[in-house]
This record gives structure tokens, sequence and C-alpha cells, in this order.
């Protein structure tokens, strides 16, 4: 992934977060380190793997707004952290590993999918998808506008109070609802969401397969 960077300093990357207004306790558990900081808006072809990019500090600043053509994805630790002070855009967003996310705007994807992770992820606007799953305790840290969209999570995770119970198989393609005949925990990832199927929902997300009723639908 080849992105136009300037390294900062930590002191420079909180100058940077101040002047755009962006709240302290979002970065404050960042690793206090310098960061790569592109700036203007950036468009990235195909997937943002964050477990295979390789910054030469500890994570990427987006001084603007994130178009990702594929799907932000992380599922293993030890990733950069991404911080976007614009808005981001991408197919999907799947976290399950060391995932550090802030971002100052809003969220845009289709499908966000969080799991075990129980690291920093932030969004300080709407968070606007075609389904957020919600997986073995993860939940986002912050979301300060509103949820757009279906959530399917697990039960311990309680909606509020006005949400519309969802049945996995009303939002999701049949290739990602787990089924009696699998078995095995591993294939699905672990994931207690009821009714999905971990495994093959991360594999059509990086197919760029449709993952939703609604999309699948839109693309005919």
């Amino acid at each position: 992934m080849n992105i136009t960077t300037t390294p900062h300093s930590w002191d420079r990357a909180v100058a940077l977060f101040e002047q755009r207004r962006l709240p302290s306790d979002s970065y404050e558990n960042l690793y206090e380190e310098q960061y790569d900081v592109h700036t203007g808006a950036l468009t990235i072809d195909g997937h943002l793997d964050l477990d295979a990019t390789e910054p030469d500090g500890t994570g990427f600043i987006v001084d603007g707004d994130l178009l990702v053509d594929g799907a932000v994805l992380n599922t293993d630790d030890g990733c950069p952290a991404l911080v976007v002070l614009g808005d981001l855009r991408a197919a999907a967003v799947f976290l399950e590993g060391d995932a550090k996310l802030i971002v100052g705007g809003d969220v845009h994807v289709g499908a966000f999918v969080g799991h075990m992770t129980d690291k920093l992820v932030m969004i300080h606007g709407d968070l606007r998808t075609g389904v957020t799953v919600l997986s073995a305790e993860f939940e986002p840290d912050l979301v300060g506008g509103e949820f757009f969209g279906p959530i399917l999570r697990p039960p311990y995770l309680a909606p509020s109070p006005d949400a519309v119970p969802v049945r996995p198989e009303t939002v999701l393609v049949p290739e990602v609802l787990r089924t009696a005949s699998d078995t095995d925990p591993d294939e699905w990832r672990g994931f207690d969401t009821p009714g999905v199927h971990g495994g093959r929902l991360l594999r059509r997300i990086e197919a760029g397969l449709p993952v939703t009723l609604a999309e699948q639908a839109a693309r005919g």
C-alpha cells in the first residue's frame, strides 16, 4: 500500500488533533510515538489490511476523509493505529484483533463487524451500515452520533429500549448464516452472535462479495 505520508512526532500529532478539535479522550490511549500523517482526503483501491501495513511510525493519521474501495481489515494483534480525522467510507470494516480505530466524522460501510477486540474503537459521528455485527463482548468505545442500520448482537449486549429485534436471516445472505451442520467453533471463529458464521462472513468480505440481502439485491 503506497500512501504519501509525513512523519509526525507525538507532540506534532497532538497539535494536529487539537487543531481538528478531536477530543483528548480519543487519543490519550494511543502510543505516544511517531505517526505517519497523510494530508487531505485519501482513496485506497482494494482492501486496507491493517495487519499487513508497515508504517514508519506506530500508525496512520489521515487528515481528511478516507475512502477504501474494499474493506478495512484487522484479524491479528499488533496492528498499527488508524486515525481518520474526517469521514470513513468503505465496503466493510472487520475488526477482530488489536484494533485501534478513531474516526472524527461519520462511518459509512456496507458491514461493520467487531469480534473479541477490546481495544480502542471510537467514532465521533454516525455509524451508518448495511449491517452491524457485534460478537464476543465487542462494542465500540464510542459512537458519538447515531446508529443507522440493523444490528446483530448476542443477547448479553442489551439493545436500546426502542430497538427492534433483528433476525440474521432477514438481513444476511444465506452463505454467512450458521446452521446445524456447523459444529466446529473454530470454523465460525468463535462468533457468539446468534446465527452468524464468522469464518464465512470474513471470507465473503475479503472476496468483495455481498454479505447482506439488500446489497445482493442491489447488485442484481
